[in-house]
């Protein structure tokens, strides 16, 4: 599946994305709650500056003592004690809030980062789990932005959002509580107004969803982009490819500044429109508030009041519409979220899978088809047999099959038709865990993780012991190489192990393989990129690998092909040619014998 092509087609059903969410909330619902009973009073709390401007305006600057009874007795505030009151509990209930909103941004921040935590764990072992064919359809960048910035943005923003607008809700129903005790008939003018000023809010969701579907290709084309430029950057400063990857990353940025202006010159019409409908209710309330003063319906405290709240509401109401705004960006975010969720592997075991428990007769690959692209066949009605402790080595043009055909083995992809059986039983029918522990692979190419060197060979055994570590070691022809390190086989490695030689990263490849004793071993083209001298060392390492293994070999030196058991050549997909060398020789016009003679046998007469 081409994670580029996705639209998020789930992001407007917000009850099923809640409910798939839903399982990663709930465990920290406690701290949530706590957070949404702190927003309560927090936006609460909005309204009490406003509220405190009616007896500030009626009793201090009109300079009338407070008359109230409590309890049948009469009590008596005087205008000076308002006077000195009303300031300092002001002040104080804005401590209370900060110290409320501190308590809020906490909790809030923890359930975020916890909820995104679970949510990229959770993808990431989807996505280790997911099938050689899905990386090789899909660019790093895009993967990194769909499993890493997409679970950001969907469940941090959630929470952030949710908080947001309770405090937002409860400080409008504050605000709006105030203004009902002001004036109830001012109140229904400017509610009404608000409510209108949120239908262009409405209106722009779709466009939200096509910019950010727009965003996320181009912030993964950036990512590809930046990736490629850091690990082809010896090809880009040999072929002086700066200006193309510049050019290329220029016209990725504009790209997203294309998109984001679109949607801005769309949406940015949303706030005016909104002032401009707000503005009309304040007109509306100033006209029928004087005719209330003036006819003496409501004081000018109680105005005061109105009008404050009635502004003060504005901020709220405000920010609901860009937190509306935004979670719809949360929404799209997480209906991607989802997609990914739903992604299932290709490559699963059957319900009845059974154990393989090493190699004990042959290996038969029977009218075997196979293709990447539909009706692009790879390789065609291919059938081999290959015996237990044999060595096959695979030889033919470029592009002919030949990686094809060992990628097979441990599943890396299915075939089309036909069955490829291990002492009898298909692949197929074998759990994939076991079917790869009995299966190592040396490639032309090892990759090699950050850490250390004993890191790197243990994965291919992590219940190894001290001593099968020592004899993978020595087996590969590393002592040497480690004992001239400064820290030894604790050395950490760079990215990819690029601090070592391709020949140390081969051993190192070779001990991995080495320590995992696995019956089956895989070698495509592990010495093609090496040269004479660091092939000799690891062709020793290769044979120590090899001995009493079934071996599967690509390779286009002359030694490694002579020494096997068979070869296998074949070309365009098919097997043409299957005997040993004197065999393959012996065929008049034989395609093993005319490649032998334009390739091998320069390096027979320099050895």
């Amino acid at each position: 599946m081409k994670l580029s092509t996705t639209t998020a087609k789930n992001s407007f059903k917000y009850g099923w994305l809640l409910s798939r969410i839903w399982p990663y909330i709930k465990p920290y619902m406690f701290r949530i709650i706590c957070g949404f009973l702190v927003a309560i009073p927090l936006g609460l709390l909005d309204g009490v500056t406003a509220f405190a401007l009616k007896p500030f305006m009626d009793y201090v600057v009109g300079k009338q003592d407070w008359v109230f009874h409590i309890l049948g007795h009469e009590f008596t505030l005087t205008w000076q004690a308002f006077a000195f009151i009303i300031p300092f509990g002001v002040i104080a209930f804005a401590g209370f809030q900060g110290v409320l909103r501190y308590l809020n941004d906490y909790i809030s921040a923890w359930t975020s980062q916890r909820i995104t935590n679970d949510v990229k764990m959770d993808l990431f072992h989807k996505l280790i789990y997911m099938d050689p064919q899905f990386f090789d359809e899909n660019s790093s960048g895009i993967i990194i932005t769909r499993y890493m910035s997409d679970p950001q943005t969907a469940s941090a923003g959630i929470v952030d959002q949710i908080k947001t607008i309770t405090t937002s809700l409860f400080g409008a129903l504050g605000l709006i509580a105030v203004m009902l005790y002001s004036s109830w008939k001012l109140a229904f003018i400017g509610v009404l107004v608000l409510c209108i000023a949120f239908i262009p809010v409405a209106l722009i969701r779709k466009r939200i969803k096509s910019a950010s579907n727009k965003n996320m290709v181009i912030g993964g084309n950036i990512t590809t982009n930046i990736n490629e430029t850091y690990n082809g950057n010896k090809v880009m400063t040999a072929y002086g490819l700066q200006n193309r990857q510049e050019q290329y990353f220029k016209n990725q940025i504009w790209d997203s500044f294309n998109v984001n202006m679109s949607l801005t010159k769309r949406a940015a019409w949303m706030s005016p429109l909104m002032y401009v409908i707000a503005s009309c209710g304040i007109a509306v309330v100033l006209g029928y508030g004087t005719h209330l003063i003036t006819s003496g319906e409501m004081t000018a405290g109680s105005f005061a009041s109105f009008v404050t709240s009635l502004l003060l509401l504005y901020k709220p109401v405000k920010t609901l519409g860009n937190t509306l705004t935004g979670i719809q960006n949360i929404f799209v975010a997480m209906g991607r979220v989802f997609e990914l969720f739903d992604l299932k592997p290709e490559i699963v075991d059957k319900a009845n899978a059974v154990e393989m428990k090493g190699l004990n007769d042959k290996i038969e690959l029977k009218n075997v088809w196979f293709e990447y692209v539909q009706n692009q066949p790879v390789l065609k009605n291919l059938t081999l047999t290959i015996n237990k402790d044999e060595t096959l080595a695979i030889v033919g043009n470029s592009g002919g099959g030949k990686s094809t055909l060992v990628n097979l083995l441990p599943r890396f992809y299915d075939i089309k038709s036909g069955s490829i059986t291990f002492d009898g039983t298909d692949i197929r029918d074998l759990t994939v865990k076991s079917l790869r522990a009995n299966i190592a692979m040396v490639f032309q190419d090892n990759f090699l993780f950050s850490g250390t060197i004993r890191e790197n060979i243990m994965m291919g055994n992590p219940e190894a012991t001290e001593e099968e570590l020592e004899l993978a070691i020595e087996s590969a022809h590393l002592q040497e190489m480690i004992a001239e390190l400064p820290d030894g086989i604790e050395t950490m490695l760079g990215e990819r192990g690029l601090t070592l030689s391709g020949g140390q990263r081969q051993r190192v490849a070779i001990a991995r393989a080495m320590i995992k004793k696995a019956p089956i071993v895989i070698l495509d083209e592990a010495t093609s990129a090496l040269d004479n001298k660091s092939e000799a060392i690891v062709q020793k390492a290769l044979d120590n690998l090899i001995k009493d293994k079934t071996v599967f070999v690509i390779a286009h030196r002359l030694s490694t092909i002579k020494n096997a058991d068979r070869i296998a050549v074949i070309n365009e997909g098919e097997l043409v040619e299957l005997g040993n060398h004197e065999e393959l020789m012996a065929i008049p016009n034989g395609q093993y014998k005319a490649l032998y003679e334009m390739q091998f046998k320069k390096q027979e007469a320099l050895i």
